[in-house]
């Protein structure tokens, strides 16, 4: 397998090193439904609908996976507050691609665990069992506030939403729960998913930290991080390590994966795959930092684009200085070292795309996940970008993952047998017994000892069972 990916053997083990072990990187693309203002009556239907359109070229073309965010309140920047709702219709429209929920916010103030549960597992059965759950905490003041999710305790709320959700899809019946932010009593929570025992498991990363949290739980590390391959490497390294020492997953299953995030525009001229995709890439950038870093916000009066426009220019984001500054150099995360910067990721011509994408598989990344539609990208552009990319990138990539996939799999399948293992030794199943509840009607008849209403409700099951129309058929007897 070493000589097949020109890598010397006794060098691949001598290093240790698990970017050593190429796996072709597969392809992904990602929507924040961005809006810029001003907004016209119908730019979030059509927003909307051009996105349909974009995952279903996708589909067509062999991209592997969509990904679509949950975010609240952060205007401009990201308009996808229910992404159950656009990934079901994604679901309908497409027949392969993969549907990632990149994320769902599982502290419980966002969503209730078992809600969550019964969301992807309907997502996942309309699909034919194609779904990624991934799940994250937020970190912006927008979401965190509106929900009154403490700052300071987000991480343990995520982490107890999220082994709640796992257990109500894997449990028949769900035995319950009495923690810190969500207490349950047992249910089954209806339906389960067609991927067994739940569909592979995902957490949005932006820091080494959270990475090796990632290895940690067993958990495919979505690095929404604009790094450029040579920094990913690291990342993979250390992401692996961690998880052949110490992983103990938090779900029944281990999901040893790296995907990366970047911008993508490709045209055949590079100075036109600059002009479209530039400008947007950076106001992604910008809004990022709007909600998240430095800005101040006005619900329903900021206006982010507009201060993108007035500031970008002192701030290194106008697009005629980041055309020039990128034009001589290869194409990386960022255009140039520096915080004042913009961001250009895959955004060239098809063979500068090409050798920059396989810097990502040389650096051992899983995934590179593409955001095209940001700012004011064009629907039009954004299409031709993913049917040139389908036709002279993709294939490439596509002809090289025949059988990679299975013997990274394989190589990595002892660790995750370990994890697994001490998985099991730190889990306790819990006996229900005799565990049940009463309708409501039936909790009245014994809290007041009524045997005439005991004695109704007996009559008005067995009517039911008999098919009579009238409930209250004999109750005067």
């Amino acid at each position: 397998m070493f000589e097949k990916w020109g890598v010397d053997q006794r060098t691949a083990e001598a290093s240790g090193d698990s970017c050593a072990y190429i796996v072709p990187v597969k392809f992904g693309i990602f929507f924040e439904h961005q809006i810029g203002r001003p907004w016209q009556p119908d730019t979030e239907r059509q927003l909307l609908a051009d996105a349909l359109d974009q995952v279903e070229l996708a589909d067509r073309l062999g991209f592997q996976y969509v990904w679509e965010v949950e975010h609240h309140f952060l205007e401009e920047y990201s308009h996808s507050s229910a992404p159950e709702v656009f990934l079901g219709a994604v679901s309908q429209r497409t027949t392969r691609i993969r549907l990632g929920h990149g994320v769902v916010l599982t502290a419980p103030r966002f969503n209730h665990p078992a809600r969550v549960a019964e969301r992807i597992s309907m997502l996942d059965l309309l699909s034919g069992g194609r779904v990624e759950f991934g799940s994250g905490e937020s970190s912006s003041e927008a979401e965190l506030g509106g929900f009154q999710v403490d700052p300071i305790l987000k991480r343990e709320a995520w982490l107890e939403g999220l082994e709640t959700s796992l257990r109500c899809m894997v449990e028949t019946p769900f035995t319950g729960v009495d923690g810190e932010f969500v207490q349950m009593p047992p249910r089954n929570v209806i339906p389960k998913p067609m991927q067994k025992p739940h569909p592979p498991l995902w957490v949005a990363c932006s820091r080494r930290e959270t990475i090796l949290l990632a290895a940690s739980k067993g958990m495919g590390a979505l690095t929404f991080a604009f790094i450029d391959p040579e920094e990913a490497r690291t990342w993979v390294t250390e992401y692996e390590q961690t998880l052949v020492r110490e992983c103990v997953p938090v779900g029944w299953t281990v999901n040893p994966q790296v995907a990366c995030v970047s911008p993508m525009m490709v045209h055949h001229d590079e100075d036109e795959a600059i002009r479209r995709g530039v400008e947007g890439a950076n106001f992604f950038g910008y809004s990022l930092g709007h909600y998240y870093v430095f800005g101040v916000h006005r619900p329903g009066v900021t206006d982010v684009w507009a201060e993108y426009q007035q500031r970008r220019s002192g701030q290194g984001f106008d697009p005629a200085a980041v055309a020039e500054a990128v034009r001589e150099q290869k194409l990386g995360a960022k255009v140039a070292a520096g915080d004042s910067t913009g961001l250009r990721g895959c955004i060239g011509t098809p063979e500068q795309a090409r050798q920059y994408l396989r810097r990502y598989e040389e650096a051992g990344v899983d995934q590179v996940i593409f955001v095209l539609q940001s700012g004011r990208n064009r629907h039009e552009h954004i299409m031709e970008a993913l049917e040139l990319f389908g036709r002279d990138v993709l294939p490439e990539f596509g002809e090289r993952d025949v059988g990679t996939s299975a013997a990274k799999a394989e190589r990595l399948a002892p660790a995750i047998a370990a994890a697994l293992a001490r998985r099991n030794e730190s889990v306790a199943e819990r006996d229900l017994g005799d565990y049940h509840f009463e309708a409501i009607p039936r909790q009245w008849a014994d809290a007041e000892g009524s045997v005439e209403m005991s004695e109704w409700l007996d009559r008005f099951a067995d009517d039911r069972a008999a098919g009579k129309r009238d409930p209250g058929a004999g109750i005067a007897g």
